[in-house]
């Protein structure tokens, strides 16, 4: 991947390129020195400079930008969400089809609507690599974390209810029981307000294609 022209601002202001990934504006202001430059919006690094001697960049499908040797055939991805292995031809750097990790699932993300890898079996919760947002792989995981606390909650708050008014004239004699009334009261609403954030949750979709 070779740099971006320069964009030249007016009477002679900081240039700017735009970004490889989202094309956003990127200042140049401070980092003319630097060989790449991170993206403010997709926090995507664009390079402003050719490679080192030697070295080539490479794009991940993933949107990671990579540096290797100009000799090099082959090139794993380091995010822990991607792990994938770009085969490289032997002039321009051209990318296979990517080999996912064994037991990676390809996902669509609910926030950015990029795609990537999912590979926990004990979390349906997923960080999106690129927006970094957290989303539900799939609606059941959320669905089911919402309607748990839902119960939990009504649980506790009639629990909570049912003391209050079984040791209201005995409250009066031992103060201590307000305590009681307070601390169901307090981890009902807690477990309402998990079931709204589980509720509200973005949901992110497992890619049925490559």
């Amino acid at each position: 991947e070779q740099p971006p022209p320069y964009t030249p601002t007016a009477d002679g202001g900081i240039p700017t390129i735009n970004c490889r990934v989202c094309q956003a504006p990127v200042s140049l202001e401070g980092k003319l020195h630097q060989h790449v430059v991170k993206c403010t919006s997709c926090n995507e690094a664009t390079p402003i400079k050719t490679a080192p001697p030697g070295k080539k960049y490479v794009r991940c499908p993933c949107n990671c930008l990579l540096i290797c040797k100009s000799t090099s055939r082959k090139i794993a991805c380091p995010r822990p969400n991607c792990k994938r292995i770009i085969s490289l031809d032997g002039g321009g750097g051209a990318m296979a089809p990517p080999i996912p990790p064994a037991g990676g699932t390809r996902v669509i993300c609910g926030h950015c609507s990029m795609t990537f890898m999912f590979t926990s079996t004990t979390n349906a919760l997923s960080r999106c690599p690129h927006c970094r947002k957290v989303s539900s792989v799939g609606s059941s995981y959320a669905r089911r974390k919402c309607t748990i606390c839902v119960v939990l909650g009504m649980i506790f708050i009639l629990a909570g209810i049912g003391v209050t008014v079984g040791t209201y004239e005995l409250a009066r004699q031992q103060g201590g029981i307000y305590f009681a009334w307070v601390g169901a009261f307090i981890i009902g609403i807690l477990f309402l307000i998990r079931a709204c954030y589980y509720g509200t949750l973005k949901v992110s979709y497992i890619q049925t294609s490559p």
